[in-house]
């Protein structure tokens, strides 16, 4: 624990280089940014952070929402990073999430009325697609991208497109576009996985998931439970029209199922799986498969239909694993995507995702980045030190546990907020920060009162 400190300096120490520009060296705002969010306890604006750490809040503006470091260099910094440890290389796999945020407005790059999943609801919010890549070791955020609606790309949100600065090569991608095109760079970037897995938004997309097939990628996507199958191949008929032609689209000849109406098929083997460990013990759910087609424009395709039932619902993901792959290691892929929540839920709870405020498109990519970067560093510290120091066969005999808990994200900001203590204010240094506060406010004001159209 007294190392930590200084870990954190040896860890910035290697990839401060990413965030220097052509003319200036701005990484210590990024060092102070990234310890800020790893210790300030709430409200992890950049706003209180600067106020808290003791840095200029003007130039902590500047450094994220106009310094043009490449968060995308840094970003990739750390996947290569990543894919060097061994607990990476065995059973990791991607998953696929969004995650929405709530804002007030619509001057935030991307934000507006659209669909937030934590609320299950139309609200004024902001959205980004992420790709977390996990193992029973670990889990982290590898990428992200801002999903910008298609209004955005409109002639009425022009004033604010131009506002909020996205990047003019920037043009309206679906987020499952936007997911195939991080697991692209992921592919490029030699990350090493097994699977690829996602919710229903991105599962129900036949595009996502015939561009996956094609790449050899191995997919676990749920799908809703009215989602059509077919238990026999379909044949494809084209019709002729009456004036002789061949019709475009074809009929499907077969009986069409939706999934749900095969819980009680008889064709179904039902099998009780272990999961993992949890706190009340292990994770235990019942899984059976089935080979079944699907349609799409067209295409004929046979996937797994892989079935979890739980004691309270029962879920359907179609698979494109290969015939002879183990029922128990398609569920453990399958059921990896409860550590993209965890990993969802630490950047928000932990390290002040949900409590960003800004108007720029590179503000959001460079704390995407920063955040990554910070994540990255709680997940290393955990790896090594789990490495370094064995888990007490005498404290498991104690608690008569076979499982000892790793250390949460909260337990390492604790720590390091014990060994890197945030700066005590003088009563000196606590006026002249309420005083620039009240400065910096009327400034804006005024700024605000000579911007309005009219008298």
């Amino acid at each position: 624990m007294e190392d930590l400190g200084a870990r954190l300096q040896r860890f910035w120490a290697s990839y401060s280089r990413y965030l220097r520009t052509q003319t200036r060296d701005t990484s210590s705002y990024g060092l102070s940014y990234v310890s800020g969010l790893l210790r300030v306890e709430q409200r992890r604006n950049m706003a209180h952070i600067s106020r808290t750490v003791g840095i200029d809040s003007q130039d902590l503006q500047h450094f994220m929402s106009n310094s043009p470091w490449s968060a995308r260099r840094l970003i990739n910094a750390v996947q290569r990073d990543v894919i060097q440890r061994p607990e990476f290389q065995d059973e990791a796999g991607l998953i696929i999430d969004e995650s929405a945020d709530e804002k007030s407005g619509t001057a935030s790059a991307g934000a507006g009325r659209q669909h937030n999943g934590h609320t299950g609801q139309i609200d004024e919010c902001q959205v980004g697609v992420f790709l977390t890549l996990a193992t029973p070791q670990a889990h982290l955020w590898i990428d992200g991208e801002l999903f910008i609606p298609e209004r955005w790309f409109g002639a009425a949100m022009a004033a604010h497109h131009k506002k909020a600065a996205i990047p003019a090569e920037r043009q309206f991608q679906t987020k499952p576009e936007l997911a195939w095109q991080m697991i692209q760079r992921a592919q490029q970037q030699g990350v090493p996985f097994r699977s690829v897995s996602m919710d229903t938004l991105y599962g129900r997309s036949h595009d996502l998931r015939q561009k996956l097939a094609t790449a050899q990628l191995e997919y676990y996507a749920d799908v809703p439970a009215d989602t059509q199958i077919y238990l026999c191949p379909p044949r494809l008929v084209y019709r002729t029209t009456k004036r002789g032609r061949r019709a475009v689209r074809p009929q499907v000849s077969g009986t069409p199922y939706q999934v749900r109406a095969l819980l009680d098929s008889p064709a179904l083997r039902w099998q009780t799986l272990e999961l993992r460990t949890n706190e009340r013990g292990f994770l235990v759910a019942d899984f059976a498969r089935l080979l079944v087609w699907t349609v799409h424009e067209g295409c004929v395709r046979q996937e797994w239909l892989l079935i979890r039932q739980d004691a309270e619902q029962a879920t359907f993901t179609l698979s494109n694993a290969a015939l002879g792959t183990p029922l128990a290691t398609m569920a453990y892929r399958r059921s990896l995507r409860y550590f993209i929540e965890r990993s969802n839920q630490d950047a928000k709870s932990e390290l002040g995702w949900d409590e960003f405020q800004a108007i720029k498109f590179r503000a959001w990519e460079h704390q995407l980045a920063l955040t990554i970067l910070a994540s990255w560093f709680v997940a290393e510290t955990r790896l090594d030190w789990d490495a370094q120091f064995q888990r007490s066969p005498f404290l498991r005999q104690q608690y008569e546990s076979d499982v000892l808990p790793e250390l949460s994200v909260a337990n390492l900001r604790t720590l390091l907020r014990a060994v890197m203590p945030l700066p005590q204010l003088s009563v000196e240094q606590a006026i002249a920060l309420v005083v620039s506060h009240l400065d910096n406010r009327t400034r804006s004001r005024k700024s605000r009162l000579r911007s309005r159209p009219g008298p």
